[in-house]
C-alpha cells in the first residue's frame, strides 16, 4: 500500500507548510507540497502528502477525507500513479508519418503528383 495521499479541492489559502501540519498529527509527514500554477503562482487546489508509513496515511485519509477547510469540503485519498500520455501535448511522431502510396505525392510524375 502507498503512502503518498492526494489532497483536493483545497483552498487557494493552504500553503505547503499548513498542508504538512494538518497531515502531522497523524503521523510523520516525509514531504508535503501544494500544486501552483506557473503562470499565475496561485495554487491549483490540490497537493500531495507523503507520509512516513502506509498506516499512518490511511488514519490520515479516514479522519481528513470530507473535513471542511475554510467552507470548502477536501478531497483525500491514495494518490494514483501518473498515467503516461503521448508527449508533453499529447501529439506523437506517428503523426508526421504518411501514407506511402505510389500514385500520389512528389516526384511522380509532373503537375498534380502523377495521378493524372
Amino acid at each position: 500500500m502507498s503512502s503518498k495521499i492526494y489532497v483536493g479541492n483545497l483552498p487557494y489559502s493552504v500553503t505547503d507548510a499548513t498542508l504538512e501540519s494538518n497531515f502531522a498529527e497523524f503521523g510523520g509527514v516525509s514531504s508535503a507540497k501544494v500544486m501552483m500554477d506557473r503562470e499565475t503562482g496561485r495554487s491549483k487546489g490540490f497537493g500531495f502528502v507523503e507520509m512516513a508509513n502506509a498506516e499512518v496515511a490511511q488514519a490520515a485519509i479516514s479522519a481528513l477525507h470530507g473535513m471542511s477547510v475554510d467552507g470548502r469540503s477536501i478531497v483525500v485519498n491514495l494518490a494514483r500513479p501518473r498515467e503516461t500520455t503521448g508527449g508533453a501535448s499529447g501529439y506523437s511522431a506517428s503523426g508526421y508519418n504518411t501514407n506511402k502510396r505510389s500514385d500520389v505525392g512528389y516526384g511522380n510524375g509532373g503537375f498534380g503528383g502523377g495521378r493524372y
